[in-house]
């Protein structure tokens, strides 16, 4: 009979890490009030920002990927996913907060110009391929960036620890022991930036970690 043992861990794994990673998105849940949509394609949009733009939205969460667009993405970067990153992808495809302030990249399947399909993720393939920082090292894998100066976030695949680094350097200037630790931190620390309207408190202060 097939030993099982292994499968049925990594399954109990990925539940347990699904459920942090769910825990840690109520924060940005908390801005319902202002608003919530679910788009035909599964995109949900919370918290209407018209501070921003008439059809703008505080935060977008994309819908979950399969297993079978996970290996394409794979197949198109010729790199593998840090599995703290496919679990994540399992739950949502990317994500935006407080409007592109935060986000987290994925994969941009459709073309079409429906309105509701340009809601998508920023591409998680070229910061990995033809973006890719030239001293990057073969273990880093980047996860997503920040809009007030292009600086980004990845994975250090030998070490599973999160990173942050300019855009064009993969230097660390800043370190969180896991993806989920990160994921919580930095949405913590954001919300307290913004009032409860979303509106930033001092638009003159940066939005980054350091």
């Amino acid at each position: 009979m097939k030993n099982t043992g292994n499968n049925n861990q990594v399954a109990v794994v990925e539940i347990t890490n699904m459920n942090n990673i769910d825990n840690i998105l109520d924060h940005i849940k908390g801005y319902r009030n202002l608003g919530e949509r679910k788009l035909e394609n599964g995109t949900l949009l919370i918290g209407k920002a018209p501070h921003i733009a008439p059809q703008a939205w505080l935060h977008s969460i994309y819908p979950s990927l399969a297993e079978e667009q996970i290996k394409e993405l794979e197949n198109r970067m010729q790199v593998e996913i840090p599995i703290d990153y496919k679990i994540f992808l399992k739950m949502c495809n990317g994500l935006n907060v407080f409007n592109t302030t935060f986000n987290l990249y994925g994969y941009r399947g459709s073309h079409s110009r429906n309105i509701e399909d340009a809601w998508q993720p920023f591409d998680l393939i070229k910061p990995n391929t033809i973006e890719r920082p030239a001293d990057a090292s073969k273990n880093v894998f980047i996860i997503g960036g920040y809009d007030w100066d292009g600086s980004r976030l990845y994975i250090d695949k030998n070490t599973n620890r999160t990173h942050f680094c300019k855009r064009d350097k993969a230097v660390s200037l800043y370190e969180w022991n896991s993806f989920e630790d990160m994921l919580e931190s930095e949405i913590k620390r954001l919300i307290k930036l913004f009032d409860q309207n979303g509106k930033q408190l001092n638009e003159e202060e940066s939005t980054l970690p350091v």
